[in-house]
């Protein structure tokens, strides 16, 4: 094994050499599974899908947009409501509300000159009751 040579750990616990070269700014990884690795290759979604899929993760990143959407899992709220749940002020609420709407968490409906907010769909519901299974379950 020279300077430029890693071990990385492959399929099934084996290791794998491979050799960083220095004329060339990419690893060569020598793969043990080539037919796992194409058929993985062969199934990942596109770059921009990938992307897409990081941002929506971000926006579950924070606290508060957290506890909005576990209030909305349960019923539609407006601004006041959750801002009185959360004991937040209310343009703080709103802009965290701005977020999750531009993000397709939540959307909103006009009733007067009152808003409600609730969850976009049920898929939203389904992602969010899994993830606080899975934490619950740890």
């Amino acid at each position: 094994m020279t300077d430029q040579d890693i071990l990385v750990h492959g399929d099934l616990g084996h290791d794998v050499l491979a050799h960083c070269g220095q004329a060339e700014n990419k690893s060569r990884v020598h793969t043990l599974h080539d037919k796992t690795v194409q058929l993985v290759r062969d199934r990942m979604p596109e770059e921009y899908i990938l992307r897409g899929l990081a941002e929506f993760f971000k926006v579950f990143g924070d606290p508060t947009r957290i506890k909005i959407l576990h209030a909305l899992t349960t019923s539609e709220m407006c601004v006041s409501d959750i801002a009185a749940l959360l004991k937040m002020k209310q343009p703080a609420v709103s802009h965290q509300l701005r977020i999750l709407k531009q993000s397709k968490l939540v959307k909103y409906k006009k009733d007067g000159k009152m808003v409600y907010y609730s969850l976009d769909d049920d898929h939203i519901k389904q992602i969010f009751d899994k993830a606080l299974v899975h934490i619950i379950e740890r």
